[in-house]
């Protein structure tokens, strides 16, 4: 029996997403190389066995770098081995590992009035219009400041990300209310960037500044960082 063969075809059958079907894959090869039998033959000792005394070197590796991720990377190899033992082998897979359990924490709010009013007082019309279009677009840092004038088809009402998370290119909706003010900056700037900086573009840190000084400004005694406007929309704020 060919495993990975027949969990690729589980998988895209399911329509997983590409980084789960390649990570479960990595995992489950790194299995096989450990345990030499035939499929038919894994059983949930093999698994534990693989679990507790390979992946243990890694473990500690991270354990000492970052708890969080060591748990997660062991969440990871186990929802692999499971879903080879469950929904290809269809063997049952209950293995109750103590250490695989991920500190939770709650990420950061922000409150529709609480971002307008951060946004408002960032002075500097350039600056508001990069956090306002990081927080209407759900964009990172790193890709806002990277735009050009090119990547923006303001007839189509989008932009594009340019070689973005996993070195791929992707579109974004422009907030409606943001675009006459990106159709100023695209012809007053005398750059290719729309956020130019001393060096080619604005830099992450700088935005990080520009935005920690508009939160204390703000007096909102919350952890405040660009991370914290991903992924909301912006609506009618102004």
């Amino acid at each position: 029996m060919d495993i990975i063969e027949k969990m690729k075809k589980e998988m895209f059958r399911r329509k997983l997403s590409p980084k789960t079907i390649k990570t479960y894959l990595f995992y489950v090869k790194k299995f096989l190389l450990f345990c030499p039998k035939q499929p038919k033959e894994f059983s949930k000792k093999d698994c534990r066995e693989f679990l507790e005394k390979f992946m243990d070197k890694e473990l500690k590796w991270m354990k000492k770098n970052n708890d969080e991720i060591a748990g997660s990377t062991l969440n990871v190899a186990l929802n692999s081995l499971r879903f080879m033992m469950e929904e290809v082998l269809r063997k049952s897979m209950k293995l109750n590992i103590k250490y695989s359990k991920k500190p939770k924490a709650l990420p950061t709010c922000l409150s529709k009035n609480e971002v307008k009013k951060i946004i408002n007082l960032i002075t500097n019309s350039k600056h508001k219009l990069l956090i306002s279009l990081i927080y209407g677009a759900g964009l990172r840092v790193s890709e806002a400041v990277k735009l050009k004038k090119m990547d923006i088809e303001l007839e189509e009402n989008i932009g594009w990300v340019r070689k973005g998370k996993g070195n791929k290119d992707r579109p974004f909706i422009l907030p409606e209310c943001l675009k006459e003010d990106i159709k100023l900056i695209i012809k007053s700037n005398t750059t290719d960037y729309l956020f130019p900086g001393r060096k080619a573009h604005l830099s992450v840190r700088s935005v990080q500044m520009i935005l920690k000084k508009a939160a204390k400004k703000s007096k909102i005694k919350k952890n405040i960082h660009p991370h914290t406007l991903n992924g909301i929309v912006l609506l009618h704020m102004f």
